[in-house]
């Protein structure tokens, strides 16, 4: 039977109509204080997953085992994070399999490098470079609280001179100004390895297009926006919740060819529809 540990991080749902979801570590001798009352962490240790713990006060609350997205969703941040409606994409984007070699920058919070580390689990790598030094502890201590610290190499520098690992397969940047980094993510990643650049604006996002059709070398290359509209899970009164997720930045992502391969770019018909 799977059972919560002390040590293990679990999730609590109240049942009730907040919905509130507690996410937090389980400690002998330690209490959950709740808008419901409190729930003593030994009576929650041993207890199967799937079932319900009680406050004093009565309360029902779900035990469950927290998933990446509770562990992205719950990192402890001082910047914006990118959020798992792209973090998904990405992943399936950059082709994250088992035994990936995943090279990223910024690190930020430590929220897409975990979950890039989830996914190249046992036997791949993720290389992490942030230059900030608040930056670089707080991904340090979200990594460490997600158990994937043995997967990532976190690299406290600037990229300018760039990376330290050849023939990755695959390379994101999450930085202010990547078409500055464009060379140097070229040079990490192996022919056909896969290269993802996320900005908030669009005048960032011409200027790194712009960078690499200069510089060349690259190829299928694609520009995304993702949305995302949540809705209230009443059967009668099925409807979208009053608030969404909108834009949290454009997506960019291409594959790294030789460069002096000739590739057709997307072209215009004569009346001016985009060809297939």
């Amino acid at each position: 039977m799977n059972t919560a540990q002390a040590g293990d991080w679990i999730l609590l749902l109240a049942q009730d109509r907040s919905a509130k979801r507690f996410f937090l570590r389980l400690t002998a001798g330690q209490q959950l204080h709740t808008h419901r009352g409190f729930i003593r962490h030994d009576e929650v240790i041993g207890q199967p997953y799937g079932s319900f713990m009680k406050s004093q006060l009565g309360q029902r609350f779900l035990l469950l085992q927290p998933s990446t997205f509770d562990f992205v969703m719950h990192v402890k941040r001082i910047s914006q994070i990118i959020y798992p409606k792209e973090i998904g994409y990405i992943l399936m984007r950059l082709n994250i399999v088992p035994g990936a070699r995943v090279v990223e920058a910024g690190t930020g919070s430590g929220a897409l490098t975990l979950a890039l580390s989830r996914f190249v689990q046992p036997n791949g790598r993720v290389y992490s470079y942030e230059e900030r030094d608040d930056m670089f502890q707080l991904a340090r201590k979200n990594l460490d609280r997600g158990g994937v610290r043995d997967v990532v190499e976190l690299k406290q520098r600037d990229i300018r001179a760039g990376f330290d690992e050849r023939g990755v397969d695959a390379l994101f940047l999450d930085v202010r100004e990547p078409w500055l980094f464009i060379a140097q993510a070229h040079a990490a990643l192996k022919s056909g390895g896969f290269f993802g650049a996320l900005v908030p604006t669009t005048n960032q996002l011409s200027e790194l297009l712009q960078e690499m059709e200069t510089a060349g070398g690259w190829a299928d290359i694609e520009v995304t926006e993702i949305l995302m509209r949540k809705y209230k899970p009443v059967a009668e009164r099925l409807r979208p919740e009053d608030r969404m997720i909108g834009h949290t930045g454009y997506l960019l992502f291409a594959r790294a060819i030789e460069r002096g391969t000739m590739i057709e770019p997307p072209g215009e018909q004569a009346d001016g529809e985009a060809t297939e």
